[in-house]
């Protein structure tokens, strides 16, 4: 496999110049021009959702920092304009769920956002509470997606109970949808959110799947199709270790057989090929990267044999 202890992010790769040409972010192939953001049908609903989103983890927990706020606008109008809709955030995430719900509230945008954000407590009432603050830092009284919070190894009783409250807001109007998440030890904890997709059926699932942690393949994601529960990619560029390992190399030449020209749209649109994927939601506080995010979604896709290819490529390195 290959190896991730170098200490290259994609910031370092795309700013190392123009002697690594792949490095820097190229201009859109001839399908990406022509051809408009991709986007699936959330199953149980057959609502569009484009399939680019963005995530808020560490990047939008700025607090009052009014320079980076500006920053995280401009990168949230260009995932608008560029036809995305999804954003993604959680309590946990510092100041990010409030800097989110500032942000969208001062540009006027609330209404063009699929907003998700999380609940985690071991306490019903705490539970209870911690969604009518994300109400409030959110300033939206109806959240799109509400998502228990890294729930792999929650004890079935707790679970049970507190997916019941969930059932209950959504039936009032609070959410549109609801669904969990798993982020930690993923592949021990792919079982469980089997069984859970199986027997609860949920809207939405939120999992851990990049070239860096393919686990979800093995049965996870014929489960999320089988069950018609929408699947959400977090963490798609492995936490900065696929950027890593390919640090001074260029794009290989066959990536233009599925319009990537970028490493950032080669690791995306790899996910994108399962049809089990309605979104990945990648984190930038750059306008540039969300545009090469977005470009991900555009033209083609790798058929099977490109699949593993690119992981053959990947695991080489």
């Amino acid at each position: 496999m290959f190896k991730i202890n170098s200490l290259y992010t994609r910031r370092d790769i795309l700013s190392l110049g123009a002697g690594l040409a792949a490095a820097t972010l190229p201009g859109l192939s001839a399908a990406q021009k022509t051809q408009p953001l991709l986007t699936r049908l959330i199953p149980k609903s057959k609502e569009p959702l484009p399939v680019i989103g963005l995530g808020t983890a560490i990047i939008f927990d700025i607090g009052n920092d009014t320079d980076k706020r500006a920053e995280r606008t401009q990168v949230i109008h260009t995932l608008l304009d560029g036809g995305a809709r999804l954003v993604d955030t959680a309590p946990s995430y510092g100041t990010a769920e409030g800097v989110v719900g500032d942000l969208l509230a001062a540009a006027k945008v609330r209404d063009k956002v699929f907003l998700a954000t999380k609940v985690r407590s071991n306490d019903n009432d705490a539970f209870i509470a911690q969604m009518k603050a994300s109400q409030q830092k959110l300033h939206s009284p109806k959240i799109d997606l509400m998502q228990m919070h890294n729930v792999g190894f929650l004890e079935r009783r707790m679970f049970a109970s507190q997916l019941a409250i969930l059932r209950e807001w959504k039936q009032q109007g609070h959410f549109r949808y609801i669904g969990v998440t798993h982020s930690q030890d993923q592949e021990r904890a792919n079982d469980r959110l089997i069984e859970m997709m199986q027997q609860d059926k949920l809207d939405f699932i939120q999992v851990n799947y990049s070239m860096a942690e393919r686990s979800v393949e093995q049965r996870l994601l014929a489960a999320a199709a089988d069950t018609g529960t929408a699947l959400l990619c977090n963490l798609p560029f492995g936490r900065g270790q696929l950027f890593r390992a390919v640090r001074g190399k260029a794009v290989p030449d066959w990536a233009a057989e599925f319009d990537a020209t970028s490493w950032g749209q080669f690791f995306l649109k790899y996910l994108l090929t399962n049809p089990a994927v309605n979104a990945v939601i990648p984190g930038t506080d750059k306008v540039e990267y969300m545009i090469d995010n977005l470009n991900a979604g555009r033209g083609r896709l790798p058929d099977a044999a490109m699949r593993k290819r690119m992981v053959a490529f990947i695991e080489g390195l």
